[in-house]
């Protein structure tokens, strides 16, 4: 999984290196992705759109005593550049893939999406000798919306996951909160990740408990009752290309591939 420690404040949180991971979310454009990522985030919904360049999150958990990471990559729906595209797939954990039921089209990407992910996880698996599973949620959203709008029968978004024990489908609404929090605790199920990270099943704590949270003891009197807390990190940043692709690399060559093996191709 990815990286390992977040700074924010006066506080240095040191995150093992397998309790890190990255959660990649695609689809078209004005489908939600972004307002799916703030209610998993803030439990918020922003009427506004603004169209999504790439957004980088990072939450931070202490469950239990244990520290986990997950950096959330909120991607573009317009695919402006297909190589950062395709190496946001390689560096990704966890996948959620969004449409619009009310979107045809939206649903056809989702499709070409889940195919290109399966051939370039494939492709990385085969070098690295991986047998990791590829957790993956494809998301109907706006089922808020009236049925005469609807342009995606449920049994046609439940037929992409039928012949896939890590893959689940889920019809949701952003706007009303609908299936959201059930849809990311089936997601960190099928990646065997605690499911104290869903939203509603951990204490939202601020930045300003940062040097005390990553310490096992990590108790508030007022939280007394919880065993898992999460924080956002404010000063979170995207790892850079550079920094993603000797990821990808190392991982290729740890597992004794020669250097001169053919890679997975990036563009």
């Amino acid at each position: 999984a990815m990286m390992k420690t977040m700074s924010g404040g006066n506080c240095n949180l040191n995150v093992p290196a397998k309790n890190s991971y990255r959660m990649v979310v695609l689809g078209a454009s004005r489908v939600g992705k972004s307002s799916i990522v703030s209610r998993f985030l803030n439990g918020r919904f922003e009427d506004q759109y603004t169209p999504t360049i790439e957004d980088f999150h990072r939450k931070v958990y202490n469950i239990r005593g244990d520290m986990y990471q997950l950096d959330i990559l909120d991607t573009s729906g317009n695919h402006p550049f297909p190589a950062m595209r395709r190496l946001s797939i390689l560096t990704g954990d966890v996948f959620i893939l969004v449409f619009s039921l009310d979107n045809r089209e939206s649903f056809d990407e989702v499709k070409r999406l889940q195919k290109q992910i399966l051939e370039v996880k494939s492709c990385l698996k085969n070098k690295t000798k991986e047998s990791a599973d590829l957790p993956m949620v494809i998301c109907g959203n706006k089922n808020d919306h009236s049925e005469i709008f609807r342009k995606v029968r449920t049994d046609e978004g439940e037929n992409l996951v039928s012949s896939d024990e890590n893959c689940a489908y889920f019809e949701v609404s952003a706007k009303k909160n609908t299936n959201v929090d059930e849809m990311f605790y089936v997601l960190f199920s099928m990646a065997k990740l605690p499911h104290e990270m869903s939203p509603s099943l951990h204490r939202k704590i601020s930045i300003q408990y940062g040097d005390t949270f990553q310490q096992r003891s990590f108790r508030m009197r007022r939280f007394k009752d919880m065993d898992a807390y999460g924080m956002i990190s404010p000063f979170a940043r995207r790892p850079s290309v550079n920094s993603d692709l000797k990821y990808i690399k190392s991982k290729v060559l740890r597992e004794g591939q020669s250097r001169e093996r053919e890679k997975c191709t990036i563009q």
